[in-house]
């Protein structure tokens, strides 16, 4: 079944871009298997400036800037710039070690609105050991305040793996003594490097619904802005937990998780309203409102489902976006198999695609660290959807 894009739960609403592979980290788990070098394969300037041109033209989303380590394009605030000069939000996902003062300065008048940096451990040792590099925690923390000195809005990113899932309450605390607008928790998807580490790295189903569960009570509590990703089931753990609080007869949030903790910002600075750079939706927005174009042009479902949609060397973003078969499958929920197929949260959830690929070889099986079990009479029902 084919859904049309006209409407709106189908428009883009985040495009992620990794604009090289070129890194100055070696870290364990990298989706883009980094290197040193700049590929000969990377989109040129010129290309770049086009692309921007092409998802400006066709919806006013948010495009997220990374690597690799997009600092190390040299034309990479020329790119930023224009994206912002043609009504694009334009956030930067960094490690944060190449931020000097001179950088953050860069990155301001840009006119980038949010910049992420990863953090995978609350302590040098644990951080730098996932990072690959000695340093790279100071360096990072360093450029964080480089940045919120200069008024920058930034995020703190951290991947959840058995290495620092121990520290999590020491993230949390982290994070707010560093005075991030944001915290957002990735569960480890295996691919790329991650597929060498996952059986040894990636938490198991049951340890998954534990940190979930205790994420939805920080997104409560913490007084920040919190996400989960690769993590749709949170979506799920986080009605359940509401429907719990109105059974009890326990007061329930008014929105869901507390986005009006954001300081995601319509200006780009602390304060604003919160936006969609925030919004609660469903799990996997993997081409329904998500997509990822790689250094070469290439147009994914998201970072971590290596399966081409479009070559923007080759088509235009829309024509990929609307008539791409791949995305046209992944938005019918009822191509799903195995108890995702028949869950009752999975209009809510969808489970991680890319999840389910990395294990299995088919996006469309089940999300293999979810513990829960949907109604068994749900399966026969035709009514289920």
């Amino acid at each position: 079944m084919s859904i049309p894009v006209t409407d709106f739960a189908y428009r883009p609403r985040l495009v992620f871009w990794e604009l090289t592979t070129g890194c100055n980290l070696r870290c364990v788990h990298c989706r883009a298997s980094a290197t040193e070098l700049m590929s000969p394969e990377d989109l040129s300037t010129q290309e770049c400036l086009e692309i921007v041109d092409q998802i400006a033209q066709y919806a006013p989303l948010i495009l997220v800037l990374s690597g690799g380590e997009p600092l190390w394009r040299r034309d990479v605030f020329e790119i930023a710039q224009h994206a912002v000069s043609k009504g694009l939000r334009v956030a930067l996902a960094t490690n944060g070690t190449l931020v000097d003062e001179a950088m953050a300065a860069r990155i301001h008048e840009s006119g980038i609105v949010r910049v992420s940096v990863s953090l995978d451990g609350a302590d040098p040792v644990t951080h730098d050991a996932f990072r690959g590099h000695d340093g790279a925690f100071d360096a990072a923390v360093r450029g964080l305040r480089h940045m919120q000195e200069l008024g920058i809005s930034t995020q703190i990113n951290t991947t959840v793996s058995r290495h620092n899932v121990h520290q999590l309450p020491e993230m949390m605390e982290l994070a707010k003594s560093l005075k991030v607008d944001a915290f957002h928790l990735f569960l480890l998807v295996p691919v790329g490097c991650g597929l060498t580490i996952a059986e040894d790295q990636s938490v198991d189903g049951a340890e998954a619904e534990r940190i979930l569960n205790w994420f939805y009570d920080r997104s409560i509590d913490s007084g920040m802005e919190l996400k989960a990703t690769c993590a749709p089931q949170y979506y799920r753990i986080a009605r359940q937990r509401r429907a719990e609080d109105r059974r009890s007869g326990l007061p329930v949030p008014a929105q869901m998780p507390h986005p009006q903790h954001a300081a995601a910002m319509q200006s780009g600075h602390p304060g604003g309203k919160p936006t969609d750079l925030n919004q609660m939706t469903r799990g996997c927005l993997a081409a329904s409102g998500v997509c990822f174009i790689s250094h070469r042009g290439k147009v994914q479902p998201c970072g971590y489902l290596p399966l081409e949609a479009g070559d923007l060397r080759q088509q235009g973003f829309q024509d990929v976006w609307e008539n791409s078969s791949l995305f046209n499958d992944m938005r019918d929920l009822n191509t799903l198999d195995g108890k995702c197929g028949y869950c009752e949260f999975k209009q809510v959830c969808m489970g991680c695609r890319a999840r389910a690929f990395g294990v299995t070889g088919d996006y469309h099986n089940e999300e293999p660290f979810c513990i829960y079990e949907p109604n068994p009479a749900r399966k026969e029902s035709p009514a289920v959807s």
